[in-house]
């Protein structure tokens, strides 16, 4: 990667505030209004740890109005990567434009009353925004964009597999179908709970885009439309409440575990990535390069750069590296490509108001607030520095030899989960997107989640050795 000139980054976008959200009477009115017409019992406050993990509240209908004005409080302290347990009390202020009446997943449901949320920003009570908070960190970098002129729209495509339930109701790793990619049934045996997923989906005000059977046995994948980085976010999080409720009615276990079986394909997220200005899609120039403006090839270029330092985030798990290993179309090499699938960003082919970037590393499992707000932040670095992308690779990097990849100046990313946060800390951009708070927590939490399994006998183990030595 080469850098031109460029005013300099600053070692922190910590102090980058935004302003509070303003509560708006009547939108509390009106929400409450229709909380009533509408007979929902319970409203959840939702709002999710460091490590991604939805976590809520729940109130009953006296409590509706007190929850909407930002005043319903909770302990800090019980929750992974918050605060200690000496200053723990934090606020739940509500995003109104998220509020969303559950549609009925069982018939038990409906007979206790509908449900209802709103997705929450966690605030200290003197009403400083928290920088713990990983929607909060998200929130830093599309000002930072917003600063430059520029909104980042995603369209996320996240896969899961329906796994079959043990007679305790435990999960297995028991596929309900042996189907492939694009099968129908009666071989794609998911057919009937996909269209139930989509349909609940639906009800939730998703725009479907389309929804299929992958690769694997027990693989599904249900695209929903493009969105501004924090409703993508948002509509991330639902999407697995939802894909895990209805599964949950079926009687299967949904999992967005990125390699939950070894010898197939495993499970990711890939994500479209488009810059808008001005509404219209700045990384389009029909005079450029494939079609590609400067803005677009700099963004490029600070994904690349940044692809190893933000790995730990957007793969998070131990298990997040079974998934990226050659063979099975998920990327392991530092590349980018306008049509082959095994380098790490790919250009789709339509162009204009559709040219984007598809980021093919993450998985499903990975904080999706943390995980925007770090790629945003590495292609903003990109523009800002005036990153050059090393040329295009046309070829199917997976069948490159060594020396190949070394004339090219293609590098792998970390092949485990303890290189990837080493890579983290390292990355003085990723590191600051985070900011203090959150880096520490985070690499804390994933290098606890490393040594644990590093001192755990796996099976894999006896069955080698046990007889051998």
């Amino acid at each position: 990667m080469t850098r031109k000139s460029a005013p300099s980054r600053a070692s922190t976008d910590i102090q980058a505030a935004s302003p509070a959200d303003v509560l708006h009477s009547e939108s509390i009115e009106s929400i409450l209004q229709r909380l009533q017409s509408e007979n929902v019992k319970f409203l959840r406050l939702q709002f999710c740890d460091i490590l991604g993990t939805i976590k809520n509240i729940e109130v009953t209908q006296s409590q509706f109005a007190k929850a909407l004005r930002g005043e319903v409080m909770f302990d800090g302290s019980a929750v992974e990567g918050f605060t200690r347990i000496e200053e723990s009390d934090m606020l739940l202020r509500p995003d109104l434009s998220t509020f969303l009446v559950f549609p009925q997943f069982s018939r038990e449901e409906g007979e206790r009353g509908k449900v209802a949320r709103l997705i929450c920003d966690i605030y200290l009570p003197g009403g400083t925004p928290f920088e713990g908070d990983p929607r909060r960190v998200l929130r830093r970098q599309i000002e930072r964009a917003a600063a430059m002129g520029l909104t980042l729209y995603c369209g996320p495509e996240p896969e899961f597999f329906l796994f079959e339930r043990s007679e305790s109701g435990g999960g297995t790793t028991r596929t309900n179908d042996h189907a492939g990619y694009f099968d129908l049934a009666p071989i794609d045996r998911g057919e009937r709970i996909r269209r139930e997923i989509t349909n609940k989906l639906i009800e939730m005000n998703f725009e479907i885009e389309g929804a299929h059977h992958e690769v694997a046995p027990g693989q599904h994948e249900i695209d929903f439309r493009y969105a501004p980085a924090l409703q993508t976010a948002d509509a991330v999080s639902t999407f697995k409440f939802a894909v895990k409720r209805v599964a949950l009615e079926y009687g299967l276990l949904a999992s967005f575990l990125p390699k939950p079986v070894a010898g197939i394909s495993g499970s990711g997220m890939h994500c479209h990535l488009s810059l808008f200005k001005d509404g219209s899609n700045a990384f389009a120039d029909p005079n450029g390069e494939y079609g590609l403006s400067d803005l677009a090839l700099h963004f490029i270029a600070g994904l690349l750069e940044h692809a190893s330092g933000m790995v730990a985030v957007t793969n998070p798990l131990v298990n997040s590296y079974k998934r990226l290993v050659p063979g099975f179309e998920a990327p392991v090499n530092v590349a980018w490509s306008t049509s082959n699938r095994s380098a790490l960003v790919r250009i789709p082919a339509k162009r204009g108001n559709s040219t984007r970037a598809e980021f093919r590393m993450p998985d499903p499992s990975c904080n999706p607030y943390l995980a925007l707000a770090l790629m945003l932040a590495a292609g903003l670095d990109g523009i800002q520095a005036k990153l050059e992308p090393p040329p295009a690779i046309q070829r199917n990097i997976f069948k490159m030899t060594v020396r190949e990849k070394r004339h090219h100046k293609i590098r792998e990313l970390p092949t485990n989960l303890s290189e990837a946060v080493d890579a983290l800390e390292r990355d003085e951009v990723m590191a600051a997107a985070l900011g203090e708070h959150v880096l520490g927590h985070y690499s804390e939490a994933k290098r606890q989640e490393w040594a644990a399994y590093s001192a755990t006998v796996h099976a894999w183990e006896l069955e080698r050795y046990l007889d051998l030595v």
